[in-house]
């Protein structure tokens, strides 16, 4: 169901209907020199070099209201849209205390109408930095979150 492809330093996570659902960034620990950071990621690459884990972001909540392309809104239109992110914040909410994840929410960086949820993913093992291992590992995640209508 899922797909993820290598862009830079991150990898890119598909739906089934080859839509964007997510992000992953590996844990690259520490690089010296940091001048070279993006030399020394693309050779960990294409040596398949482990990593212990990394970080997923995955859209969470989406407004509706500020990227509108009506200028005019009334407050039922609001209220509405307003009433649907209580939901889906208290679906989030009782997710992320039930299974006590750290994480972080900023506005996504694709949508100034949406904020992205990010947080931590440790693999059990070292992984290598080759798309189906990282797969195998985070794939239960995104299956958890789309079974809960999260993702």
């Amino acid at each position: 169901m899922w797909k993820l492809d290598l862009e830079g330093d991150f990898f890119r996570i598909f739906d089934k209907d080859h839509k964007i659902a997510g992000y992953f960034v590996p844990d690259y620990g520490d690089i010296f020199p940091e001048d070279k950071a993006d030399e020394v990621i693309e050779q960990m690459h294409k040596n398949h070099d482990k990593v212990q884990g990394g970080y997923l972001t995955v859209p969470m909540v989406k407004f509706g209201i500020f990227d509108s392309k009506e200028e005019d809104m009334d407050i039922m239109y609001v209220e509405s849209h307003l009433s649907d992110v209580s939901l889906r914040l208290g679906l989030w909410k009782d997710f992320l205390l039930q299974n006590q994840m750290h994480h972080t929410i900023r506005i996504s960086h694709t949508d100034q109408d949406m904020l992205s949820l990010t947080f931590p993913i440790k693999f059990k093992d070292m992984t290598s930095l080759e798309k189906n291992s990282i797969l195998g590992i985070i794939q239960p995640t995104l299956d958890l979150l789309h079974q809960r209508g999260l993702l």
